[in-house]
């Protein structure tokens, strides 16, 4: 069941389009609904398809045209009220037959005046006031008890038309394809045309993104989680609404929902510490190191067949001090055992390398689980005078075996 209704879902994604002109009789009424999919005016036809095949499952699933975003919907219950949708929907998303079901709400119409970017002023719109389903993030700890993460729903604003980034927020969802687990994050946001890095923002979270300010107004934005393979999809910024035709760009009220499904990375992969970091000269590593580090831990203890070769890198291959850590073994603190000493920067590379391998073991890794090599500057990605040299200074994860 659940898979055949993904495979449905799929298709019907991929016929969205911009509204166009229609005047059908079935119109969706003003109230409060749980949507399964929409479709372009011209394909009523598959919404049809789709309300057969699941009223013969048992699904007493219904459609109607949407006269606001000029789709068809087809929703499964009409509910009295918002929180009741989106109580059902969470269920319903949970279950993973629909796994992109959504609430939707109209409530009253309004006029409303463009914004100075917006060149044509826009008929009288519908206001929508969207309750997405609340993303639970389960954190096991050491009870097994979970604890539930909610990302707010930014509030209910007049919808401009045509929608684009100029005036319409975008909630970058990262999540795990394997288990729809919330993962956290960073996208780098990419000005396309020129091939340069705008910014860096915080995945799951409601963001307004930058405008790159080019002819085409191409963004890529490219997930940057360690342990998982980057992921990079593609954005206009001045057309956004013609995006939905793409399975990952979901118009839903008052925001763009941007999917990253992402996937673990496996044999022969790698993936930078970037977040790990030394004390200058040192093996002994920084307190904010913590974090990444429970990730690289939580990855081996979910896999206990993997194996890992853990790459040491500096910027440059000069020879200097090297700050080793003393018989307290603390492995983020300099405290006053420190064994100070000297060595190349092929040895200091190896030495932070084998410092994260001890840790791990100390967390309970088999050792014979965790290779490391040192390379100094011979990898550097970065000139050492640039001013992303220090980005030279890491640990690469490289999965030997999965």
């Amino acid at each position: 069941m659940i898979k055949t209704y993904a495979c449905v879902l799929l298709i019907t994604s991929s016929f969205l389009s911009v509204a166009q002109n229609t005047q059908p009789t079935n119109v969706l009424p003003k109230g409060h609904y749980v949507v399964i999919a929409a479709f372009s005016p011209n394909h009523e036809d598959y919404a049809t398809k789709l309300i057969a095949k699941l009223n013969k499952d048992g699904l007493q699933a219904k459609y109607a045209f949407n006269p606001t975003r000029k789709y068809w919907y087809v929703y499964l219950n009409q509910c009295s009220n918002v929180a009741e949708c989106v109580s059902q929907a969470t269920k319903i998303r949970g279950e993973g037959v629909f796994p992109e079901a959504w609430a939707w709400s109209q409530t009253e119409v309004v006029s409303v005046k463009p914004e100075p970017e917006v060149q044509k002023t826009p008929d009288p719109v519908v206001v929508e006031k969207v309750e997405e389903p609340k993303v639970e993030q389960p954190i096991v700890e050491e009870k097994k008890e979970i604890v539930t993460e909610v990302v707010e729903n930014p509030p209910a604003k007049p919808v401009y038309l045509p929608q684009t980034l100029n005036n319409t927020p975008v909630f970058l969802s990262l999540y795990n394809t394997t288990n729809n687990e919330v993962i956290d994050g960073d996208v780098d946001v990419i000005d396309t045309e020129r091939s340069k890095l705008i910014s860096k923002v915080q995945g799951n979270t409601y963001i307004s993104l930058p405008n790159p300010g080019s002819k085409t107004g191409q963004l890529s934005l490219m997930s940057n989680t360690f342990g998982y393979r980057k992921e990079q999809l593609e954005l206009n910024y001045k057309n956004t609404e013609a995006d939905t035709v793409k399975p990952y760009v979901s118009l839903i009220g008052n925001f763009y929902m941007i999917n990253f499904g992402l996937s673990k990375i496996q044999k022969g992969d790698i993936s930078t510490l970037y977040n790990v970091y030394f004390f200058n000269d040192a093996v002994v590593m920084l307190p904010e190191s913590k974090y990444q580090l429970n990730s690289l831990l939580k990855m081996m203890t979910e896999n206990p067949k993997m194996k890992i070769t853990l790459h040491g890198h500096t910027n440059g291959n000069g020879r200097g001090k090297i700050i080793y850590m003393g018989p307290s073994k603390d492995f983020f603190g300099m405290t006053k055992d420190v064994v100070n000493g000297t060595g190349s920067a092929k040895e200091l590379s190896a030495a932070r390398a084998e410092t994260i391998r001890q840790w791990l073991i100390s967390q309970g890794i088999a050792d014979n689980r965790i290779n490391v090599k040192g390379w100094g500057g011979g990898r550097m990605i970065h000139d050492k005078n640039s001013a992303y040299a220090r980005k030279n200074i890491r640990v690469d994860v490289e999965v030997t075996e999965d």
